[in-house]
């Protein structure tokens, strides 16, 4: 044992402290105390004469310690502490705190270090003390949580789980409830991890776990469902032979008394639906499970007494913790159907985990956490898409009970499970939808805003069915399309708070799924959205904020009228000049400005200048920020989404005005190139992303800016173009920005062409390349063949097939336009190039729809070229060998 002793002036003034209720590592006189983590360990465990609470508050205080400075904790105060709690994790007074402050050291230090804690532990399991046993439990517990894969390895040719297991299996049948259930827990730590010295003992396991199946402690019988939910997740091949049995007791505990457990029992199900291997074993029990999801799904009386809001609450303001934390997602440049920017980084991975499969189940009470109902909820969607008939007709019979019930409970809960179906079952509840719509649309004036919400939430679910079937005849427009836009509308304007939410996110789905069928209707629409700017609270008015961006992104120009102008921009505009810099709700509101920037073209001018002057002043006040962070790290860390967000609105400013732009970018102090160059060099991806959006605008509306610092640009746009890239939308932006230089800047790129078509090739020959870069970067190949045909022309016969593939298939604009006059250029140069394709490229050229006259023009060129080179005799069998559809279209606009 350590010879270690306190310094009893020191003791005194840290007792004092503690005593206090003052946080010892805040206090400059301890700070300089170099062993006072000595003196902390000392007060928890050898001073039994003092108060209990203080000795917990300074164990406490050691634990936290420990995991924050764990790095720069002297050795000898490490095996001080260590020698301390080791003696006294079966103190009765300061026990669990003792096993707080071990589990932090074994976390932060790792178990190799530390390997004679597992052994001490192990040891205290065999206590005739029950409080010594329950506290190494405890301690266990917490170590197998935190640290399950450090231990999961040998440490001196010995692996400590080979004797942690048995031992903890050993412990499920005993006496005290809360050591068995720490029993169950720390065992079940090692179910993810497959551990060898688990899964060798895996009937031991499961045997001793089906005993306490029916434990009279109710957590434990938790721990039972959840250790079994993780079994099945990952080694389901060990439940099959009990799966009868095992069905029968989770389908009891899916409808237990109690909701904790009957949740840890239904994400069973959740589980078992979602492993598509598993399916055939699913199928014999789904008669049971079905119903049974269903009765999870009726609002509980502790769900009501939480949720609260079955009133007008519209006034109330909302309280911090109501509003979620929101972030920006950068924009990528798209060019499927027309130049567009969108907030969503599609198809790329870093942005993967943003992504919540089960968000709408998370949203549709619009508060509180993951429960029995939505569990039930997301199961149900889950079976409805692997079992589509199957389930549904089980469903059906049961919905019809549900929603003609009187109890306005069991009418919700009947409303979920039909919106929870709707993407799996939509085939098998079509034919029902002409009566259940109208039904629907009766319950969006329900009395009870639960079932308005609801409502309004599985309505949006079956929008596309609704627009597909009113897009049939005038008589389904009136029977479910104008209905349904009156109806939301009218709640969008609710006086309870969670039916607007859940009006203004189902109109979004509408909006989205009917684009510019909402044009004849913008009138009611924009007059409503105006209406709620003045009448939302805090957390709504970010959604609001989506809604309308969402109705700018889908009709677009029709946006631009004077009328549509004058009920929308004041409220954004308000909502600008209210909201501070430093504020996260810009974020939402300067999406949706840049969707309107991009609407509105330049019918935004009016109110171009005051925003676009901000959003400068955003990022260069960002980047004084963050030089200044570099200087001195221990400032607060700026927020980057300000820059990358007021980048976008620049981005969508220009864009929108195009060369009425110059005047604004001519007068930024300092110049936009001056900022833009660092941007684009942000170790950041979505900073960069946005910059290089930003740069391409630039390029299309006020060359003339940039033209003198092009060459600046070139070798970073060059880095991003990288068929490695990790940040797939950066590249895509990059290639699209070079495209743009391309066509302004003309030959004066030839020096870069060379390093840029080694990029593209590599891009363009990658079959599994996203769709939006392949585009981007035939879009950019072609425009180089444009401007340097020579250059470009050579290689023609390399990346013609795979280019042909990428842009045959969108719809014609200036971009395709453009690129295919590239191409055009090159085969003039190098017709052998593109010989081997002639097929696709006559297929390219029949589907190009309404081509630009110079293009026309130049497609019969190459027709009559292609005529001319081949012969008379070839000539003939390559139009007999083309079907009808395509030697029609090429006959009757080209005479060929």
């Amino acid at each position: 044992m350590s010879t270690w002793q306190p310094q009893p002036q020191g003791l005194a003034d840290l007792l004092q402290l503690l005593r206090e209720a003052i946080n010892p590592t805040d206090n400059q006189n301890v700070q300089q105390v170099p062993d006072y983590n000595n003196y902390l360990v000392y007060i928890l465990t050898q001073m039994p004469q003092e108060d209990q609470y203080i000795r917990s508050v300074a164990g406490l205080t050691l634990k936290n310690n420990i995991r924050s400075y764990y790095p720069t904790i002297a050795p000898q105060v490490l095996e001080y502490v260590k020698e301390c709690c080791l003696q006294h994790v079966g103190d009765n007074e300061v026990g669990k705190a003792v096993s707080l402050v071990i589990a932090a050291i074994v976390q932060r230090g790792q178990i190799q270090n530390w390997p004679q804690a597992i052994q001490v532990l192990l040891e205290k399991l065999d206590s005739p003390n029950p409080v010594v046993v329950e506290n190494a439990f405890s301690t266990f517990q917490k170590i197998c949580e935190d640290s399950a894969r450090d231990i999961d390895t040998v440490i001196g040719g010995v692996q400590p789980l080979e004797f942690m297991i048995p031992k903890f299996i050993a412990f499920f049948d005993h006496p005290d409830a809360k050591i068995r259930l720490n029993a169950i827990s720390s065992t079940s730590q090692f179910i993810t991890l497959r551990s060898a010295p688990l899964m060798t003992r895996i009937n031991d396991f499961l045997v001793a776990l089906f005993k306490r199946a029916t434990d009279d402690n109710i957590e434990v019988r938790k721990a039972v469902c959840q250790s079994l939910v993780g079994l099945l997740e990952m080694c389901p091949d060990v439940l099959l032979p009990h799966m009868p049995n095992l069905v029968d007791y989770m389908l009891f505990c899916t409808q237990s008394d109690d909701t904790d457990l009957a949740l840890e029992a239904c994400e069973f199900w959740l589980v078992f639906a979602e492993q598509e291997e598993l399916r055939e074993q699913l199928h014999p029990y789904l008669q049971k499970v079905v119903p049974t999801l269903l009765k999870g799904m009726v609002y509980s009386e502790m769900d009501l007494l939480t949720l609260g809001g079955d009133e007008d609450d519209a006034h109330i303001a909302d309280s911090e913790q109501d509003i979620k934390p929101r972030f920006h997602k950068a924009s990528v440049v798209e060019h499927n159907d027309q130049e567009e920017k969108k907030a969503d980084d599609e198809g790329d991975d870093e942005d993967d985990e943003d992504d919540d499969e089960f968000d709408e189940f998370e949203d549709d009470e619009f508060y509180g956490e993951w429960n029995l109902r939505k569990c039930s909820a997301a199961t149900l969607d889950v079976l409805c898409t692997s079992f589509k008939a199957e389930v549904v007709h089980i469903l059906i019979p049961l919905l019809k009970s549900e929603l003609e019930s009187a109890d306005w409970l069991h009418r919700e809960c009947g409303i979920l499970a039909l919106g929870a179906a709707a993407e799996g079952g939509i085939a098998e509840i079509a034919p029902h939808l002409h009566e259940l719509v109208p039904y629907l649309l009766n319950n969006l004036s329900d009395p009870k805003p639960l079932v308005r919400s609801i409502t309004c939430w599985t309505l949006g679910r079956y929008s596309s069915w609704i627009v597909r079937t009113s897009q049939q005849s005038p008589d389904a427009r009136q029977r479910f399309f104008e209905p349904l836009v009156q109806l939301l509308l009218q709640r969008v304007l609710d006086k309870n708070k969670r039916v607007q939410e859940a009006a203004c996110s189902s109109l979004s789905l509408l909006e989205e799924e009917a684009t510019m069928e909402l044009v004849p209707y913008l009138l009611p629409i924009l007059t409503t959205l105006s209406s709620a700017f003045e009448m939302y609270q805090h957390r709504n008015l970010l959604l609001l904020y989506d809604t309308v961006g969402t109705l700018a992104d889908v009709v677009g120009e029709a946006l631009n009228n004077q009328q549509f102008i004058d009920l929308i921009m004041p409220p954004l505009i308000r909502k600008w000049q209210e909201i501070p810099d430093d504020n996260t709700d810009l974020f939402p509101l300067l999406e949706c400005l840049s969707s309107i920037t991009t609407a509105l073209g330049k019918g935004f001018k009016p109110f171009a200048e005051p925003v676009y002057r901000r959003c400068v002043m955003l990022v260069l006040k960002t980047l004084e920020e963050c030089q200044a962070f570099a200087m001195d790290p221990s400032l607060d860390e700026p927020d980057k989404d300000f820059m990358i967000v007021a980048l976008d609105l620049l981005s969508g400013i220009v864009q929108a005005l195009n060369v009425e732009a110059e005047p604004l970018v001519a007068s930024t102090n300092p110049p936009v190139v001056q900022f833009l160059s660092i941007c684009v060099q942000d170790e950041v991806a979505e900073v960069r992303q946005s910059a290089y959006a930003l740069l391409g605008d630039l390029a299309i509306s006020c060359f003339e800016h940039i033209r003198a610092v092009v060459p600046q640009f070139m070798p970073h746009i060059l880095q991003q173009i990288n068929p490695q890239a990790e940040h797939l939308s950066v590249c895509n932006n990059a290639t699209w920005a070079a495209g743009e230089i391309a066509l302004k800047w003309g030959v004066e790129i030839r020096d870069y062409v060379e390093p840029l078509l080694q990029r593209l090739l590599h891009l363009i020959m990658n079959p599994q390349l996203q769709r939006t870069l392949l585009e981007n970067v035939a879009i950019t190949l072609g425009r180089l063949g444009l401007v340097c045909p020579d250059l470009i022309a050579p290689h023609l016969q390399v990346f013609a097939k795979p280019w042909l593939t990428a842009l045959t298939p969108i719809r014609p604009n200036e971009e395709k336009s453009t690129a295919f006059s590239g191409l055009c250029e090159m085969i003039k140069a190098n017709p052998q190039g593109a010989v081997q394709e002639f097929p696709l490229l006559c297929h390219a050229i029949a589907n190009y729809q309404n081509a630009p006259a110079a293009l026309h023009e130049l497609f019969g060129n190459i027709l009559m070229g292609y005529k001319n080179m081949f012969g008379e005799a070839q000539w003939q069998q390559v139009l007999a060998s083309m079907p009808p559809e395509l030697k029609t279209p090429l006959h009757e606009r080209y005479g060929i």
